[in-house]
């Protein structure tokens, strides 16, 4: 590809992001055009071929995002499970929990895919598609993290009472926030699970990437 081509890509991308950022609202040519730091023509011009491919969708001088991008996300989800499953089955098995991967969806966190240990007498079921606020626990304190600080969050009897819950950001993947974890009932010691956690979490990070 030329530099050219290359630059066209990436301001293509830039302006797709954009377009997502805008949360719900239809963005305006012009704070697109300010957004990605190009011209209104600019914008026009990069705009054509996305909207061919049904990314986004134009009304008038607003632009959204189109059904387009829903295909592509759907085929997203899968490759995470496939990517993920052999790093969750390993964590269960050490931490004698149900592991998972859950991924943030706004201001929600939901779990896309589990694995249950095979030697307990019990263990949590913890349904895929399962949702809870950002800053509840395990998953969604592990998604507000700081870099630097400690490497896992623990809570017990959140989100659901008599449960604990040990979890790790999925670092590394961009435009990707996840966090692996483990529920068990009753407690579980999180100085030795939540090393357990980081290391799965960085194995799923190294699975995504194609390492």
């Amino acid at each position: 590809m030329s530099a050219e081509g290359s630059l066209t890509l990436d301001r293509g991308l830039a302006l797709l992001q954009a377009v997502a950022d805008a949360d719900g609202d239809a963005a305006t040519i012009s704070e697109l055009a300010v957004a990605i730091g190009a011209s209104r023509a600019a914008v026009y011009r990069l705009l054509v071929p996305l909207a061919a491919r049904g990314l986004v969708w134009r009304d008038g001088s607003k632009v959204r995002l189109g059904i387009g991008v829903l295909r592509l996300a759907g085929q997203v989800v899968p490759q995470l499970r496939e990517a993920a499953r052999p790093a969750l089955r390993e964590l269960a098995e050490k931490a004698g929990a149900t592991a998972h991967l859950s991924i943030a969806e706004g201001d929600l966190v939901e779990s896309v895919v589990t694995v249950e240990p095979s030697w307990t007498d019990f263990h949590v079921s913890y349904r895929v598609g399962a949702r809870h606020p950002i800053g509840v626990g395990a998953a969604g304190k592990a998604l507000t993290l700081r870099r630097g600080s400690r490497g896992w969050a623990a809570v017990t009897g959140e989100p659901q009472r008599g449960t604990s819950g040990v979890a790790a950001p999925v670092r590394g993947v961009p435009g990707l926030r996840a966090v692996v974890g483990v529920i068990a009932l009753g407690p579980l010691n999180a100085e030795t699970v939540g090393p357990q956690v980081v290391d799965a979490a960085a194995a799923v990070a190294e699975a995504l990437r194609g390492g």
